[in-house]
């Protein structure tokens, strides 16, 4: 069996009219990570993650100026009819950007569902697990309202055990990118974690399984520096298939569209929509919601230290001010544990020859610094 995951995201369009066809169901669209997809699962509906694609783009200007690029690829695509398979659109409290998309397709597509789901912000605060709750609570009403069908509780366990055991598979798939020598290229692992979020999860967990077989027999990856991707979402693989050309490899990242979507499973409760808003408020934040103890530099180091990295590259996206504001914290943590980085900020059209040349003068810079004992990666001090 071949996997080409990477064409799977590109025809994800196409995916989601054919499940529509085969099922009878409806497509929900969602921009943030914290869209409590189960929820949405449970009623029959098929969770997609809107992604930018940069496609030609004529019509967002009218409707928003300064944003990041992929949010305005995201209403630009939508405004010229490429998410018309799309039948409803959810937007979590977050980004400014992603919210203000939200608004403009609801000026231009008023036939849609739509939902403003509020997640705090603090996410630890004491009445934080009661609020997000609550939102489920009236998420799962208006769901309910709109197909006309009550969500039970065993559609919501099913729900639930079929996205823990997707979670699990892709955790499976990152442990294998700690081995010295990998069986799996960043390219190729974070175009899984993106299929995974646009494809029916039942449907690739099958797939997911029989790729795990596929990669216990493939032969391991040369030698390559072992890298670590931080920073704002990503939509295409683009920059670690220019790392991977250069002779290094992107072993972990820390994205809301790669690592950060899968780390932590559900854990199932009587309550189901307590354990639902649980595992949502205690994820890997992005620094939207990491704004009271800043717990996402250590998880940073942590994630270097496990994958054994030998440098970290962050990239953010232009106009992200939220992540902005968050790198001092990042980069003194890196500062303060001696961990050689590089900081560049991209769009989704990446200035390949720049970023090219700057990426190789950071691997120049860390090759005298590497030898290999014991099949680990260590830095010599001179």
């Amino acid at each position: 069996m071949e996997f080409n995951f990477k064409e799977m995201v590109k025809n994800r369009h196409e995916y989601a009219m054919a499940w529509k066809q085969r099922t009878g169901g409806k497509v929900v669209g969602y921009y943030e990570p914290y869209m409590p997809e189960e929820l949405v699962y449970a009623a029959g509906c098929l969770p997609v993650r809107i992604l930018g694609e940069h496609e030609p783009d004529c019509l967002s200007e009218k409707w928003m100026y300064g944003a990041c690029y992929p949010v305005r690829d995201m209403l630009n695509m939508f405004l010229n009819g490429r998410y018309d398979y799309v039948d409803g659109l959810i937007n979590v409290e977050g980004c400014q950007w992603m919210y203000h998309t939200f608004e403009a397709t609801m000026r231009n597509k008023p036939e849609l569902f739509y939902h403003y789901f509020f997640l705090p912000d603090y996410t630890d605060a004491p009445t934080s697990r009661d609020v997000t709750r609550s939102e489920l609570e009236v998420f799962k009403g208006r769901l309910e309202q709109w197909l006309g069908t009550e969500i039970t509780t065993e559609a919501i366990d099913r729900a639930i055990a079929v996205y823990n055991e997707n979670r699990r598979l892709l955790r499976r798939i990152y442990e294998l990118r700690r081995a010295y020598k990998t069986v799996i290229l960043g390219s190729e692992a974070m175009s899984v974690v993106m299929a995974c979020q646009v494809m029916d999860k039942a449907e690739i967990n099958e797939i997911l399984k029989a790729f795990l077989d596929e990669l216990e027999s493939r032969e391991p990856y040369g030698d390559r520096i072992r890298l670590m991707l931080v920073g704002s979402e990503t939509h295409s693989v683009e920059l670690e298939e220019l790392v991977e050309s250069l002779g290094a490899n992107i072993v972990i990242d820390e994205l809301d569209t790669g690592s950060s979507y899968f780390w932590n499973d559900i854990i199932e409760q009587k309550d189901r929509l307590l354990a639902i808003a649980l595992r949502y408020l205690g994820r890997p934040h992005n620094p939207i919601k990491d704004n009271n103890w800043r717990r996402r530099p250590q998880h940073i180091f942590e994630l270097s230290e496990d994958y054994m990295v030998d440098g970290v590259i962050i990239a953010k996206q232009i106009y992200c001010h939220l992540h902005g504001t968050d790198n001092y914290a990042v980069w003194k943590m890196l500062r303060e544990r001696s961990i050689p980085y590089t900081y560049f900020e991209r769009d989704n059209t990446m200035p390949v020859e720049e970023t090219e040349l700057r990426i190789e003068a950071f691997l120049n810079m860390l090759r005298p610094g590497l030898t290999h004992l014991m099949g680990w990666h260590k830095k010599i001090d001179f």
